[in-house]
């Protein structure tokens, strides 16, 4: 051991466990709530589409097919521009590229406010993923450069609840300000929807720059004793090595196995946005029309599925488990989702039922992503989170038009389910037979 590896130990040993648990609370305080905040506000961005197609298929005369092209052809967008926004992330640092992400995305959200023909439509939302491309395996290949891989079920169980926080301010801020705002200075309440939400995006970026920092070493909120401690557990991290050791992107391409995890990741993402973007349809087939109450419905299942997903994330970092953990989460969406489908007519138990369906699709994909970032080294880490990533996201290109379509052939908006529940339980069998325990990095933090 080097001297000054030598002397980092002893004083984190000195410091004992109760010093690096300090360390990571103060750095969990630091980055978490801020990129909380963006991932909320990127979320509302990506489905408010779901609330504001209510009144735009009335005003505009969009058909089901037309919203389904329109709500998936952003992940076109995204996938294309993923890999090369994770790679320059690598290159200039988080500060820079959420500020280029960010700024950009929210102009183009606000912009949405002027269509007015499904050409445009299309277009705005293809250029919406462009620009909001890289955000999320971004901020994933970020949270590696602060914390070891023992500790990121729960980092990253946090960060994703925002999507789920994301549905409960997203339905009742949608429905409130299409109901109480249409009209107001001649523009549609769907108009005011894009504007409200799509701008805060671009104040974000901003901050971004200012506020975060791209690396623990360049953090003056941290004492030196703070940042030996962070380097050391990263270290310690990297001298385990990722399962995986790719010496380049050819090798990178060459890996069955992360395609294997892309196809986990296609099947979970499109599940989970047939899910968001027909839930507004779903609970008004239960017979609620009041746009506000269709919000606030919508609002319940996600304020459980943000506290599950928090609560599964501590307990599959405090047992060290990947693989279980997301079956058992998966095997739940299906069986809730089976539920809900059956129990129509009953509001209190559809909702009662739906939530539960949520417990396991919100829990689910923080859970998986601790699989990736443990196979992955850190060497192949930019590029093999956005290329799962990107490949990922084409499973929620492709399955609003494949809900769209269901709905439109058999006249109801429940029949999409069963293909939702049916890709859950192919999600269940896909990790029980292709993800072996051995291609998980599971320890203890150092």
């Amino acid at each position: 051991m080097s001297t000054a590896s030598a002397g980092r130990a002893s004083s984190i040993a000195a410091g004992g466990p109760v010093s690096v648990d300090a360390t990571y609370r103060k750095v969990t305080w630091r980055l978490i709530p801020f990129l909380f905040i963006c991932y909320v506000v990127a979320f509302i961005d990506r489905i408010n589409i779901g609330y504001a197609q209510l009144q735009m298929k009335e005003s505009l005369a969009f058909s089901d097919a037309v919203y389904g092209l329109g709500a998936g052809i952003f992940f076109i967008g995204y996938f294309l521009f993923e890999v090369p926004s994770n790679l320059m992330l690598a290159r200039v640092g988080a500060r820079r590229t959420l500020l280029r992400i960010m700024f950009c995305w929210g102009l183009v959200a606000a912009g949405m406010m002027f269509v007015t023909t499904p050409t445009m439509f299309y277009v705005l939302r293809f250029l919406l993923g462009v620009f909001e491309a890289g955000f999320f395996p971004g901020v994933l290949l970020y949270l590696t450069y602060w914390y070891p891989n023992a500790r990121r079920g729960r980092i990253i169980a946090l960060f994703m609840s925002a999507a789920a926080v994301a549905g409960i301010v997203a339905g009742p801020l949608s429905g409130g300000i299409m109901k109480y705002m249409d009209g107001l200075s001649g523009l549609a309440g769907w108009q005011w929807l894009f504007l409200v939400e799509g701008l805060p995006a671009t104040l974000l970026g901003i901050v971004a720059y200012f506020f975060l920092e791209d690396r623990p070493e360049d953090a003056r909120w941290l004492s030196q004793g703070e940042k030996a401690i962070v380097r050391h557990q990263l270290d310690e991290d990297q001298r385990a090595a990722g399962v995986a050791t790719h010496g380049s992107a050819w090798h990178l391409l060459r890996d069955p196995k992360v395609y294997l995890l892309s196809l986990i990741y296609f099947l979970l993402l499109g599940a989970v946005y047939a899910i968001v973007f027909w839930v507004p349809t779903v609970i008004r087939s239960w017979g609620v029309t009041d746009l506000l109450h269709i919000g606030l419905y919508a609002a319940i299942p996600n304020l459980i599925g943000a506290i599950a997903m928090v609560l599964v994330g501590r307990h599959s970092d405090a047992k060290l488990e990947r693989r279980w953990h997301l079956i058992g989460c998966v095997l739940l969406a299906a069986f809730g989702m089976w539920l809900t489908v059956q129990v129509q007519g009953n509001l209190a138990l559809s909702l009662a039922c739906l939530s539960l369906a949520v417990i396991g699709v919100s829990s689910a994909t923080p859970i998986f992503f601790t699989i990736p970032t443990a196979y992955l080294s850190p060497v192949s880490a930019a590029a093999g989170l956005a290329l799962i990533s990107s490949l990922g996201n084409l499973g929620a290109a492709v399955s609003p038009s494949v809900t769209g379509l269901i709905s439109a052939h058999t006249g109801n908006p429940l029949d999409s389910m069963f293909a939702v529940i049916a890709v859950y339980a192919a999600v269940a069998l896909i990790v029980w037979l292709g993800v072996p325990a051995g291609m998980l990095r599971e320890r203890h933090a150092t």
